[in-house]
This record gives structure tokens, C-alpha cells and sequence, in this order.
């Protein structure tokens, strides 16, 4: 191993609704509607980011939302629950919210710490816990003030169907120190200070299906272009097969399944969010790629309008 990732860069998922999606992740939780853009691949699909002011890599989650898709389940080859960081001594302004605002949660114990568990509209599993690392927020929306606000992810739980061969990957490609295990789950971590703790189930897992309220991938951080070369040729030379780089518009790309059925991404940190938009507009138009542009008109009918919107039981 001669290089070693920061930690997460961006997990993308997939949903049905995709107003209920945006007051979920910016409406409840606070989040910051980074790009509004399209799935290159079915553009008549939102792709939706959420993120800290900047949409910094460690703060990213992104969706396409299929209206009328199939229900997935969650289980072994998934991202199993994104866990966010919010700063010490503010559970109890979540757990206030939550009540407040009629939002279901759990608290859960792991490698002694407290979360608070959640699913967004179509079950993705959500879990806040407070973490020392990370710089404080500069962004606040409807009801989180920007310090009690979500700082970006704390990490994952990665649900794996062959973890004894998912573990020598985060140690020995992704560059991973495994820190302890209890509860069932082995625990890794990054030298970032954001998207840095990853659990690891220790049990094979039964394989879950994709569909709405799963996650499609998680995506690891390359500084840049030139360790992103670097990344793919150490992929391969671990017998993975990675993908061409693709470029993304706000990062480049590769792609490649491991054993244990996750599909793993590695996306480079620049040129980011604001590349196509002022920082302060951000998520505010559609933006498309140069070859989708002739085809705005037709593409905005198709998407129906969303709004980032301050929930009705902050407006209270």
C-alpha cells in the first residue's frame, strides 16, 4: 500500500420521491441542497446533492429518485446505515427536533457510543452521533443553527456478505487502521477528520437487493487527478477491476466491486460544487451537462419542480 484515502467522499442512494427527499435531508436535517443536476445516464432522474455549505467531500450524499420504483432491502453488499457527526453536547437539540417535528428515532449504543436512529421517507437508515473531529458547520436552515448543525458524515456501517475478505481491503487498499471490534462489527478508521470511522459487520451477511431506500455506492476520497491515477493502478494491482475514470463534472471517478459485494467508488476531492455556480447560489437552478443543455426545456417538464422548504413545524 503506498497511498491511504481521508476517508468517505460521497454515498449515493436511491429513493422514489424526490420533494419528500429534500425535505428530509435539508428540511429536517439541516443540510445544504449542494446541486440540483440530472443521471447522466436517465436524465429524466433528478440527481440531488446534500452537503455542508461548500458540498465539501465528507459532507456529501446524493440521490436519484425514481418516481414508482421497485422498494430495495437493505442487507449484505450495501452501505447498511450513514451515520453523521453532529458536535458534543447536542443530542439532546436532536432528539428535541425529532419530537417536535413528529420524526420517529431510536437511541443505540456502539463501541460506546450513543446514535440516534432514523429512516428517511423510503427506510434508508440514518444514525447521528456526537464526534469531537471535524470543524463546526457555518451553515444553518429552518430550525439547526449552525452550531448545533450536522458537520458532515461520521463515517458508515458497512454491510458486507464476506467481511473476512471486505477487511484486508479497507486495511491493506484503502489504507484503513482497524481500531477494535465489539458489538459484531469491526471498526476502521481514516486519518481524515470527517467520513472517517467505518463499521464493518463481523458475520456474513445475507445479500440485500437495490431499489428505493438503499444505497447504490460509497465513494472514497482522491486529493487529486494525479493520486487518482495512482488509486486505479493500486486497485488493479490488487486483482479489482476498476473502471475507466469517468468524468462526474464535480469529480472524476472510478469504480469497482469488492468481494464482499459493496460497490466501491473513489471520487477526486476537486474541482467540486462551485465550478458551474456562485457558492452562494448553489442547488438553486438545474444544471446540466454542455450536452444535455439543448434539451433543457424538455428535461425541466419531465423533472417536476421541487423547493427547498422550511418544514411547517419550524415555522411554529
Amino acid at each position: 500500500m503506498t497511498i491511504r484515502t481521508a476517508g468517505i467522499h460521497h454515498i449515493t442512494a436511491f429513493v422514489q420521491n424526490a420533494q419528500a427527499t429534500v425535505d428530509f435531508y435539508s428540511g429536517l436535517l439541516g443540510l445544504r441542497l449542494v446541486k440540483k443536476t440530472i443521471n447522466f445516464d436517465a436524465p429524466e432522474v433528478y440527481h440531488l446533492y446534500f452537503g455542508d455549505e461548500a458540498g465539501t467531500p465528507g459532507t456529501i450524499i446524493t440521490f436519484f429518485p425514481f418516481a414508482g420504483s421497485r422498494k430495495g432491502r437493505i442487507g449484505g453488499g450495501q452501505v447498511g446505515i450513514t451515520t453523521y457527526a453532529i458536535p458534543p453536547g447536542t443530542t439532546s437539540f436532536w432528539k428535541e427536533r425529532f419530537d417536535k417535528l413528529q420524526a420517529a428515532y431510536t437511541e443505540t449504543q456502539r463501541f460506546s457510543e450513543t446514535y440516534l436512529h432514523l429512516q428517511d421517507p423510503d427506510g434508508l437508515l440514518v444514525e447521528l452521533v456526537e464526534r469531537e473531529e471535524g470543524a463546526l458547520s457555518t451553515w444553518s436552515f429552518g430550525g439547526v443553527p449552525a452550531d448545533k448543525a450536522i458537520k458532515g458524515f461520521g463515517g458508515a456501517v458497512l454491510y458486507s456478505t464476506a467481511p473476512e475478505k471486505t477487511a484486508p481491503l479497507l486495511e491493506r487498499v484503502m489504507g484503513l487502521e482497524r481500531v477494535g471490534e465489539a458489538d459484531g462489527f469491526i471498526r476502521y478508521r481514516s486519518y481524515g477528520e470527517i467520513g472517517n470511522i467505518i463499521d464493518l459487520n463481523a458475520s456474513p451477511m445475507e445479500h440485500g437487493h437495490g431499489g428505493a431506500g438503499t444505497v447504490h455506492h460509497i465513494a472514497w476520497r482522491a486529493k487529486d487527478d494525479r493520486q487518482h491515477n495512482e488509486w486505479r493502478e493500486e486497485v488493479a494491482r490488487h486483482g479489482y477491476q476498476p473502471t475507466p475514470i469517468i468524468d462526474r463534472q464535480y469529480f472524476n471517478a472510478i469504480y469497482f466491486r469488492e468481494a464482499g459485494g459493496l460497490l466501491f467508488e473513489i471520487a477526486t476531492d476537486p474541482p467540486g460544487f462551485a465550478r458551474d455556480e456562485h457558492p452562494d447560489e448553489l442547488g438553486e437552478k438545474l444544471m446540466l451537462p454542455d450536452w444535455y443543455e439543448p434539451h433543457r426545456a424538455r428535461i425541466q417538464t419531465n423533472l417536476g419542480p421541487i423547493e427547498v422548504r422550511v418544514l411547517e413545524g419550524d415555522h411554529a
